[in-house]
């Protein structure tokens, strides 16, 4: 009965919490026994605070018998990223001797203890949180549940995987260059990038730990197997009830503009169909969908965001490489007046060495950009879009200049075109809900995002969750876990 429970999604195990047919203790030996099982294979959770949380969880319990007042989450065991510190298993980011220090909570696992979760463990992370890939040499390759030869996608692949393998119900992750929303499509799950500034980015790591700093573009966001877990959980994380009205959940008043073009962005025709088929589906549940093309110019913006993301990264890099790529301004500058891509080395170069008069030039791009949104956020609730070009792809752990995607009918292009889709959310602080929009072709998952204005976060899970409700949800791994 108890692994039974422990494949549903957190509001139904929190629940059977709340009506005693199991017990916090029982619920978490539960949610570690099938870490044990499918950890070999999957990867997904690499370090574990057993002791502490095992103490969480029976105090947790005595406070239920006794009839004791108990938080949203009270009980239900999580996990959470390895990008945020927490007492007893401090952020590694994928270092070593980042793991090897003391650190207190960050704010957002603060909040979820607060709320009675009992955090057990951590999950993997690229170094850095610097890859759509989770791999790194502290603890090794985390494997997609849906296929192990492929990733979960990254940065939050730990997460979206122990998601989608039933090791946890809620998680909580980060993203700066679509590191909720990959993964969460790669894996079949959902994820929810705030509105920048929603929710407080203190003990992320990176930054350096101990940082107050609340970095552009960086935001930390609830991840689940359904949207109702994700609303739960963002009220969490948020400090208190959503603020936003949320819309009606009958789909018939749903505006939404479909976004499937623009013509710097490639696209795999098999996610192209799966979104086509996904955008029918809504139409026939009463939503009005309509395709629409690029609602801001697009390579106007991808300049402006390699500059804004640039200066955040570049902060993090050794002092060596920022002199390297500082003496290569000249080339860059030379590649890009030859039209070089807005995502190529030369403009990520320039990027990663932008003057403080260059980023606030983005930052003026982006303020009239966001501006340009309000026109089109005025005719429609959400604009439905790809997360990736791609379906999720095989491990490629070779620098990222010789990575290449490759389509479902054997057309490559730039790695760094994972940048594409999720750019117009991060670039302009815009939320952005991951959902499951169904399997391709060939069997894989495919996530859409929905994107809304800003501080809209309460209308995009609305509508999420109505899809959830009358179109599809979360589809488990058709391979045994």
């Amino acid at each position: 009965m108890v692994d039974d429970v422990l494949k549903r999604d957190a509001t139904d195990q929190l629940m059977a919490l709340t009506a005693k047919r199991v017990s916090a203790v029982e619920l978490l030996k539960a949610a570690l026994a099938q870490h044990e099982r499918t950890h070999a294979r999957i990867n997904a959770v690499v370090a574990v605070d057993l002791e502490r949380a095992m103490e969480r969880a029976r105090a947790v319990d005595d406070l239920r018998t006794r009839g004791e007042p108990l938080g949203l989450l009270a009980g239900l065991p999580m996990t959470v990223k390895d990008t945020l510190d927490a007492v007893g298993l401090p952020a590694s980011s994928g270092l070593k001797h980042l793991r090897q220090r003391q650190a207190e909570d960050a704010t957002a696992v603060k909040l979820a203890r607060y709320a009675g979760a009992v955090i057990w463990g951590k999950t993997n992370t690229p170094v850095m949180a610097g890859d759509w890939q989770t791999f790194n040499g502290l603890y090794g390759t985390t494997n997609n549940p849906w296929d192990e030869a492929r990733t979960p996608g990254g940065s939050s692949g730990g997460a979206a995987a122990a998601l989608a393998a039933d090791v946890t119900a809620l998680e909580i992750g980060s993203d700066i260059g679509g590191s909720l929303r990959v993964p969460a499509s790669f894996c079949g799950v959902y994820s929810h990038k705030p509105t920048w500034g929603l929710v407080d980015q203190h003990g992320h790591v990176p930054p350096s730990p101990g940082s107050w700093s609340q970095r552009d573009l960086n935001v930390i966001g609830p991840m689940a197997r359904s949207a109702r877990d994700l609303r739960l959980l963002l009220s969490v994380l948020e400090g208190g009830p959503l603020a936003a009205k949320a819309p009606p959940s009958d789909l018939k008043e749903a505006r939404i503009a479909l976004w499937l073009d623009e013509p710097s962005f490639p696209l795999d025709p098999e996610v192209r169909a799966t979104i086509e088929s996904f955008a029918a589906e809504l139409t026939a549940a009463g939503a009005q969908v309509t395709p629409i093309a690029s609602p801001v110019h697009m390579p106007t913006l991808m300049g402006a965001y390699q500059v804004l993301l640039g200066a955040v990264l570049g902060e993090d890099m050794p002092a060596s490489t920022l002199r390297n790529l500082e003496r290569m301004r000249g080339w860059a500058r030379w590649r890009m007046a030859g039209g070089a891509a807005p995502t190529s080395n030369a403009a990520m170069t320039l990027a990663y060495t932008a003057t403080h008069r260059e980023w606030m030039a983005a930052d003026a791009v982006r303020a009239r950009l966001r501006h340009e949104m309000s026109e089109v956020f005025g005719r429609f609730d959400a604009i439905l879009a790809p997360i990736t070009p791609v379906t999720a792809f095989p491990h490629d752990h070779r620098p990222f200049g010789r990575r290449k995607l490759t389509t479902s009918d054997g057309q490559a292009m730039p790695y760094t075109s994972m940048l594409n889709w999720i750019s117009l959310a991060t670039a302009l602080h815009l939320p952005a809900t991951a959902i499951p929009a169904g399997p391709s072709a060939s069997g894989r998952p495919v996530g859409a995002q929905l994107i809304g204005p800003l501080k809209g976060d309460g209308r995009m899970l609305a509508l999420a969750q109505a899809i959830e409700e009358n179109v599809r949800g979360y589809i488990a791994p058709a391979m045994p876990i």
